[in-house]
């Protein structure tokens, strides 16, 4: 006769229940802490926000945006700050899809690992550029060259802005000086007749006086 397994005693249920409580716990800790580390992230570097290094595959940053997505959803979390962490991580994905923002994004990485190697007056065959002190220099120094492109962008639109304000004000004096030389053609061509009236009775009046003048006296 087949032996009865052991019955489940309340301890062994609450046990689990404790168990998936910590899991719970342990899960949403994950979340929590994605989601501040998101949004400690530099901005402006797509890289980082996504914890990628720079130069991987598409479909890397497609899977990891994907896995990214998934913990940190609004619809997945409570946290408050979840929205505003998704945010970013969908920018951050859409700049690394962007063939042309990526390309400048991974110049300006470059430039900045090239800054460093010109000044500690290294070859790009020293040694120390694959420690992991220079891995943490070099994002440091990506910052800086980030900053320092935007901080140029951003100056270079202001002048792009300003010009194009120059120039909209050119023209609206413009469209508003052949407003006033219309209207100014207008006035005076409704008072054509009124002039040449004036003018007719000017010649008549002065024609009168010169008869009266010539009529001999006696």
């Amino acid at each position: 006769m087949a032996s009865k397994a052991p019955e489940k005693t309340v301890d062994d249920k609450e046990d689990k229940d404790i168990l998936a409580d910590l899991d719970r716990e342990a899960n949403e800790y994950a979340k929590d802490a994605e989601i501040q580390r998101i949004l400690n992230a530099f901005k402006l570097d797509a890289y980082a926000i996504l914890d990628l290094q720079p130069g991987v595959a598409e479909s890397d940053i497609k899977a990891q945006f994907r896995k990214k997505s998934l913990l940190i959803h609004p619809d997945k979390t409570s946290n408050p700050l979840a929205p505003d962490a998704f945010d970013r991580l969908k920018k951050a994905q859409a700049e690394l899809s962007d063939e042309k923002k990526r390309e400048r994004l991974d110049e300006a990485i470059a430039d900045a690992r090239m800054l460093l190697i010109r000044e500690r007056k290294w070859t790009v065959d020293t040694p120390d550029l694959k420690t992991a002190e220079f891995a943490v220099d070099w994002r440091e120094k990506t910052k800086t060259v980030l900053i320092d492109n935007e901080l140029r962008r951003r100056k270079q639109l202001k002048a792009q802005l300003a010009e194009e304000g120059r120039e909209q004000r050119k023209q609206e004096a413009e469209i508003e000086e052949r407003k006033r030389k219309r209207e100014n053609e207008v006035a005076w061509e409704s008072t054509r007749d009124n002039r040449i009236s004036s003018w007719r009775d000017f010649q008549k009046s002065g024609a009168k006086k010169k008869k009266q003048k010539t009529k001999p006296l006696g």
